[in-house]
């Protein structure tokens, strides 16, 4: 099912949860995340002050739009020599900070309502997007296997994602996300290229102007 951005404001005051499959291997969690919104947000700011976010430069020497930041045992770093994970955060030369337990909850949960059970996330790529912060269409191909699936959580004020084939060429269909929705992607759907576009103005009590993602790895 695809969404104009006017949809995504609509289906804000949609109650309670469902699951919407996309393809084989990927289902979207609408409203998943909001049971555990209270705890999620107390636990944040443990992770931000001791690894703050960051824009990070792409190989190609390009400053990323979205901030970002990492918790778990592995954290994902970009700079000009490449994309990697790094069990160090490079801005402390210091462990990142540990996954916090409802994160965990929260992944596995998920994981294992879209049909993937034992998920054993090791990291938790934690993005912040402003108005105007984009995620251009990539596959998510650094971790070691790709037997474990993508759990990613979206907070804070709506963005459309943009979900792709297995080529870069197939068009993507365009998938409104809204604050509480988790999308899982695993099997014959692991490695479809995905995004998001440019975010629009807007405002959640939770987040102010922003929108929080996290995004649930199996690196090594």
């Amino acid at each position: 099912m695809s969404y104009t951005t006017s949809d995504l404001f609509q289906n804000v005051a949609l109650p309670g949860q469902w699951r919407e499959d996309l393809c084989p291997g990927a289902a979207i969690l609408r409203g998943f995340a909001v049971p555990h919104e209270v705890a999620i947000f107390e636990a944040l700011p443990h992770i931000t002050m001791n690894a703050p976010f960051r824009h990070l430069i792409t190989p190609g020497g390009f400053l990323m739009s979205v901030a970002m930041t990492n918790c778990g045992t592995r954290g994902w770093v970009s700079d000009n020599t490449g994309y990697r994970y790094d069990a160090i955060d490079p801005e402390s030369g210091k462990p990142w900070p540990r996954m916090p337990p409802v994160f965990m909850k929260l992944a596995q949960d998920a994981a294992a309502s879209a049909g993937f059970e034992n998920f054993e996330p090791d990291a938790c790529l934690v993005n912040r997007y402003e108005p105007g912060a984009r995620l251009t269409l990539h596959q998510d191909k650094n971790e070691r296997g790709f037997d474990a699936p993508i759990v990613s959580v979206s907070l804070g004020i709506p963005a459309v994602f943009l979900w792709g084939g297995l080529r870069r060429k197939d068009k993507p269909e365009r998938v409104g996300l809204v604050h509480g929705d988790v999308m899982v992607w695993g099997g014959p759907a692991r490695l479809r290229y995905h995004g998001v576009l440019p975010l629009n103005q807007g405002y959640h009590p939770l987040t102010g102007g922003y929108r929080i993602n996290l995004t649930f790895r199996r690196a090594v």
